[in-house]
This record gives structure tokens, sequence and C-alpha cells, in this order.
């Protein structure tokens, strides 16, 4: 694509804030702590997570064409274009500038990786992936063009599950480059049937938080599903195609597939499970990281918690005497407004934070749970949800829910075993608390020493 071009080495990446947790440096993929991403409803694009499987493309000056009937009349031309074609009657190729002449709409709008969380997975069993904590996602307002309007374009009306010609599928092709497939693009796919409903919000965006998009996040024009993994959510958008299958894309087909415990890697059959699209309900204390020392008496617990599919979070419970008793956290979402779930008010697509005071005793464990506006809860052991891919994991920790174990105890000296354990033999009573989850990854505090 003339403009826009996917490189085959990582020579020319753009810089990042210096504050991001760094989980892999080639591709680059990195999040924010727990503290910056709870810092603001909004999340900054600094603090946004990063999530990339090939080196970012390289954009050139783009804006300097000249058009006439979708012909560029400059000899030295560099435009973007965007191609839309396949089972349509009105195929086109569309510059910049004609997706901005669309009504431009801003949706609030949660993304989430999923692989959110995976490192807390891989205590139990390992799996494969990038580890990530708790901070893989990021709450954005997103500027654009509805997918639905465009599709208008080239023949194809609101609320069309098939094509004249059978389409059933909006495939996403980006221009990156991507070892999964070989050297080729990424590419997703969503149905139809999502891609023309309008009430779906299916973004082609090329603003976030009010800024052109950054290199990062899919300059100069990106997908964005709501409710929906971020893996669908195809940025760097080379072309649409509207096809009869899913994409057969490595991302659709061999990967971000839920599989049961019992499918390890000399069993897997990938064509037993459909692409995974929405995200469950989940929620995440980080307030706490995953050792603090802190004085006996109240403490805040405060997070996020997030639904798939535009679901509502009904309430978020906090225990502190490891699930025999609860309290119902605040919620809100923007400015410290109440929040209620599904109200016409509230952002649909965006997460909540919740927050409570809570007192812990000598020996209490904080858990946090969420529950959605459809009933569904996060389940209290991860074991009950292990894949060998470690995705969708919304129970992190070895013992379920998202649980802080406190005791009235100070770590006077302390050598992390190889499974990452804190022993507590090591551990000396003292006046203060010290919050510690079952297993550490990433201690901001204790470290492994050689003796």
């Amino acid at each position: 694509m003339s403009g826009l071009r996917g490189p085959s080495d990582y020579s020319e990446e753009p810089l990042r804030h210096p504050s991001l947790r760094i989980n892999a440096k080639e591709p680059f993929n990195a999040e924010p702590t727990r503290e910056d991403l709870i810092s603001s409803y909004i999340t900054p694009v600094d603090f946004f997570f990063k999530r990339n499987h090939g080196p970012i493309p390289i954009v050139d000056d783009i804006n300097r064409s000249v058009y006439i009937s979708d012909l560029c009349l400059d000899s030295n031309c560099i435009c973007y274009y965007l191609s839309i074609g396949g089972l349509v009657e009105k195929p086109k190729k569309l510059s910049l500038d004609d997706i901005k002449k669309l009504p431009k709409y801003n949706v609030t709008a949660t993304l989430q990786c999923a692989g959110n969380r995976r490192t807390a997975m891989s205590k139990i069993r390992a799996v494969r992936g990038v580890g990530w904590d708790v901070a893989t996602l990021g709450n954005a307002i997103w500027g654009g063009a509805k997918l639905s309007d465009l599709l208008e374009l080239v023949g194809v009306s609101y609320h069309t599950a098939i094509t004249s010609l059978g389409g059933k599928h909006a495939e996403f092709t980006s221009i990156d480059q991507c070892p999964e497939e070989n050297g080729g693009p990424y590419k997703a796919s969503i149905p139809l049937d999502q891609a023309t409903n309008p009430a779906a919000d299916v973004l082609l965006a090329y603003e976030m938080n009010g800024e052109v998009l950054k290199r990062d996040h899919g300059y100069p024009l990106r997908v964005i599903v709501p409710g929906v993994i971020g893996a669908r959510s195809v940025k760097w958008l080379d072309q649409i195609d509207i096809i009869e299958e899913e994409s057969q894309g490595f991302f659709m087909q061999k990967d971000y597939k839920m599989f049961p415990p019992s499918v390890d890697w000399d069993n897997i059959d990938w064509s037993t499970r459909k692409p995974q699209m929405d995200f469950p309900v989940q929620c995440a204390i980080c307030s706490l990281e995953d050792t603090n020392v802190l004085k006996k008496g109240e403490v805040i617990v405060a997070g996020y918690a997030v639904s798939g599919g535009g679901r509502g979070i009904e309430r978020v419970d906090i225990s502190v005497d490891g699930g025999k008793t609860w309290l119902e956290a605040s919620r809100c979402q923007k400015s410290d407004v109440p929040y209620v779930s599904c109200d016409v008010k509230s952002d649909k697509w965006a997460w909540v934070f919740f927050k409570a005071a809570v007192d812990i005793s000598d020996d209490s464990t904080i858990i946090a749970k969420a529950v959605d506006s459809s009933a569904n809860v996060q389940p209290e052991r991860v074991e009950t949800i292990w894949n060998l891919r470690g995705i969708l994991n919304t129970s992190p920790g070895d013992k379920g829910w998202m649980t802080h174990h406190v005791a009235a105890r100070r770590i006077r000296r302390c050598f992390l075993d190889e499974s990452g354990r804190i022993p507590v033999v090591l551990a000396q009573r003292s006046r203060m608390s010290t919050v510690l989850m079952s297993v550490v990854s990433n201690p901001p505090i204790l470290r492994r020493r050689n003796r």
C-alpha cells in the first residue's frame, strides 16, 4: 500500500513511555503499572497497553495527493487508501479524506487483550504466549466512521446478515508482517450482521482520545469492535473484504480460541472451536500490588471491572475473610458519578471503577469479584478455566478470585523459591500487615537473591 508499509525489522520503532512494563521487546508488548492504569477513567495514550505481533508499520506523508474520481493525479503521490471488496456489488477504494467525510462518531470503549492475566494462569500449568499482569486493557474515546455507514457505500445495507453474493463475514487485513502468517499481514473477521448493525458501534477509527492515532495504536486507520477481544480490532487497516466464511487467518483459526483444561498441545484440534469474540466478566484490584507492606486498619481496595458484549457491571463484591462475608463496592465511570448498570447515561462498552474501604485484621484474605448484568460471575478457581494459550483468565492467582492474603507479619528476609512462592517460615511477627498474593509475579519489593 502506498503511504503505509510494514517493515521486516525493528529499526524504526516509535518511542514509548518509560514507565511501561515491558513484557517483550521484539515485537514490543508492554502494559502500564496497576496504579497508572486506574489513574484516569479515560486511559492516557502513553499508558495504553501495547500489543504487537511484528514491527510497527511505517507511515509516509499520506496526505500529499490530489484525487479525481478515485485517481491520484500527483505523479509523486504518496497516498493512503482503503480497499473494500469481496462479495459486494460495488467495490471501492477510499482515501482517508473520503472516510472522514462520513458521519463521525465518538465511542468510549474498553479494549482488552485476550491474554490479560496470562502470567497468573501460567502458575497452574505452563501456557504459551506473552506474559501479562492485569493491565493489558485500556479505555479510550475512539473517533471515526461507523463500519455500517462505509459498507452502505459498497451496496451492503444496514442489518444485512448475508449479501446477494453470499457474503456473511467482514474480514479486516492489516499491512503489518507477522511471523505467524509467514511474513504476511494480520487478519481477523466479524459476522456481517454485527458489521452492518449501527448499534454495535463498530468503528473505522482515526482518532484516539481526541487526537490522531499514534503509530502504536494503528495510524492512520484501525478497526474498533467494542465488547470483543482486542484481537479482532485490527490496526493499520489495508483492506476490508466481505467473505462467505470466517477469516482463515492464523489468529482466527489457530489462536484465540477457548479450549478446556483437558486439551494440550498433543491432542489439540483447532477446528473443534469457534474463534473467541466477546470477553467474559472480570475485575482486578489495582490499588494493591502483589506485595505491599501496610499498617493494620483501613485499606482502600480499588480497581476496574468490565464485561464483554455491552453487558454492564451489576455489582462488585469485596471480602476480607476469604469469601465468608461480603460487602458491595461503590462503582463509577467518569467524574465519580455513581454508575447504574445498563443505564442510557452509562458508557455501554466501557469499564467501571470500583472502590471500598475495608478493615484488615491480623489474618485477612481480600477478595474481589464482579457480576455483570446477565448474572455472569467470575470463576472461583483458575483451574476450571485453564487453557493452553492462557487466554480469558478472569481468576488470577492460584487461589481463585482476585485474592490478596493479609497477615500480621513483616518480611525480614525472603528468598523466592523456584515456583515464585514466598516461604512463610522466613516471616516475622510484627505490628505491620503484609499484603501478599499466594503466587508473586514481578514483585516490586521482594527479589530473589543469592547468598
